[in-house]
């Protein structure tokens, strides 16, 4: 019976790989594998997943590699003893910003494919432009400020779109937004650009089924011909599938971005922040905050660290040095100054900020600001705690209009989420687990989603799921909620809220803003 049981997969389409991962319908992950661009991809020369034209702030990836990592997952998938004529569905996410445009000729070659050659040796003309704009791109900033001069200014472009980076869509309308639609196509004739985009096939419904595979993809892997396609959806969006979110939880995904997530059915926009529409239930929204300085932005201060002979891992030197170092690098004293720094290897969006590093002494007991010398800052030791502390600061700063004291026998508590899930990468580190719950709180603690690095092709994978089992007017959280069990998923890394240290970075929230005004003032003088 195991081995006809259904199956349902989830893509996940992100800078450095693609994923694939394979779930029962009892949500119980079967497969899971991925392609690595820069260790399995053959012909491009890329670092870590993009080529950057560093000249004009160009960051992008080839469509031949995406393309040539579909077929690779898929065969590694089948190598794995998957029987893909068991998968009723699959749904996907990519990349925000990774725009694909297609060629007039894209429609007749998906048509036309042929099963016993690659897709990449097929679609070479199908698409009119061969790469694709890497979401770490800085290169067109004229043309955001095109978007913002069309509507007025930033402000009105993120009550309308849910984000000042968000240009087209208008979430309260439910439809594209003439303005901005001629302005993207040059003149008011906006038919053309409609249907490009699709004017009459955007769905509500997350769980729609918007066909069945491709024969391609039936005769060549042996997929089902009845197996659904349902709508895919944006990296941070399926992520939060990845679990039943719960009121003031919040989920911060640490990857080669950093962002914060959360659901609600609160719609409060600013040029801060993004709200898009929920990715499976209408009337909801899900609230974001997204860093182009992550990962990779820690992985260079990890290896700027003394590596002493007896440290064979170069995060077990972080993690020593940043749980050692006091919080804000204060003296017991919390009136004390306080160490905080920006560091940013990419041209930053929050704040929109070239890239450089800079390190501050704030006091908070008068609210002054001074540049740090070696004297005051013991680089780069210091700088291991300050970097996620800067990072989790950011957060809670923008965050904090959306969070609400908990209600019952926790009500004396300050405003705070009431847990903290860690995803990707930067979950398995201790240290920053560890500074996740002092800087963010959460009464109820810090958690991982032990589901490895998938968890958003794991959330691609529960909406297959629910787009093909779901009941009439079912939602995503019943279905899914009703079948995930927490004891599977979910383990406890840290503590959340410790009293006398949340309240502690309460004036490093202010700091931390003085600091990025004073970067951005001396950015325009400079």
């Amino acid at each position: 019976m195991a081995e006809t049981a259904p199956l349902y997969l989830g893509f996940d389409l992100s800078t450095q790989q693609l994923k694939a991962i394979a779930v029962t319908s009892s949500l119980k992950a079967e497969y899971s594998v991925s392609f690595d661009f820069d260790a399995d991809a053959k012909g491009f020369e890329v670092q870590k997943g993009v080529l950057t034209n560093e000249a004009e702030n160009e960051v992008f990836a080839p469509l031949g590699l995406w393309l040539q990592a579909i077929d690779g997952v898929l065969q590694r998938l089948k190598d794995a003893g998957i029987d893909f004529g068991r998968v009723r569905g699959l749904s996907g996410a990519g990349m925000q910003h990774g725009s694909v445009y297609f060629s007039d000729q894209g429609e007749r070659l998906l048509e036309s494919l042929d099963s016993t050659k690659p897709l990449q040796e097929q679609l070479g003309g199908a698409f009119s432009h061969p790469y694709s704009p890497n979401w770490q791109d800085a290169s067109t900033q004229d043309q955001c400020d095109a978007f913002d001069k069309q509507l007025g200014n930033e402000t009105r472009l993120a009550l309308l779109t849910g984000s000042k980076a968000h240009h087209l869509w208008d979430i309260k309308a439910g439809a594209w937004n003439e303005q901005l639609l001629s302005l993207t196509a040059g003149s008011s004739e906006t038919s053309d650009l409609k249907r490009k985009l699709g004017a009459a096939d955007v769905p509500e419904d997350g769980g729609a089924c918007l066909g069945n595979i491709s024969p391609y993809f039936v005769q060549r892997y042996g997929f089902s011909s009845s197996c659904v396609i349902a709508p895919s959806t944006g990296d941070n969006p399926s992520t939060i599938l990845a679990l039943p979110l719960r009121p003031l939880d919040a989920i911060v995904s640490l990857g080669t971005s950093t962002t914060f997530l959360m659901s609600t059915p609160y719609y409060k926009p600013n040029p801060a922040t993004h709200f898009m529409n929920h990715p499976a239930t209408p009337g909801l929204y899900m609230f974001m905050l997204c860093y182009k300085n992550g990962g990779l932005a820690r992985e260079l201060v990890r290896d700027s660290l003394p590596k002493p002979s007896d440290v064979t891992n170069p995060w077990r030197q972080f993690d020593r040095i940043a749980s050692s170092t006091v919080p804000l690098g204060q003296s017991s004293d919390p009136s004390s100054p306080m160490k905080i720094g920006l560091f940013f290897p990419r041209p930053e969006i929050v704040p929109n900020v070239r890239a450089g590093t800079w390190r501050f002494i704030y006091k908070p007991t008068t609210g002054t600001l001074m540049a740090a010398d070696e004297t005051s800052w013991n680089q780069p030791e210091d700088d291991a705690r300050a970097i996620v502390e800067s990072q989790f600061l950011s957060l809670r700063l923008r965050s904090r209009d959306l969070v609400e004291s908990p209600t019952g026998p926790n009500a004396h508590l300050p405003p705070q989420p009431r847990r903290i899930y860690l995803v990707g990468g930067g979950s398995q580190n201790a240290a920053i687990a560890k500074i996740a719950g002092e800087v963010l709180g959460g009464w109820e603690g810090v958690y991982r989603l032990d589901v490895g690095e998938n968890a958003c092709a794991l959330g691609s994978a529960y909406k297959a799921v629910w787009a093909v089992e779901r009941k009439p007017n079912q939602s995503f959280e019943e279905l899914i909620g009703g079948r995930w069990k927490e004891e599977e998923f979910v383990k406890k890394i840290a503590e959340g809220y410790q009293e006398g240290i949340f309240e502690r970075y309460g004036p490093a929230i202010e700091g931390l803003d003085m600091v990025e005004k004073e970067v951005l003032k001396r950015e325009k003088i400079e």
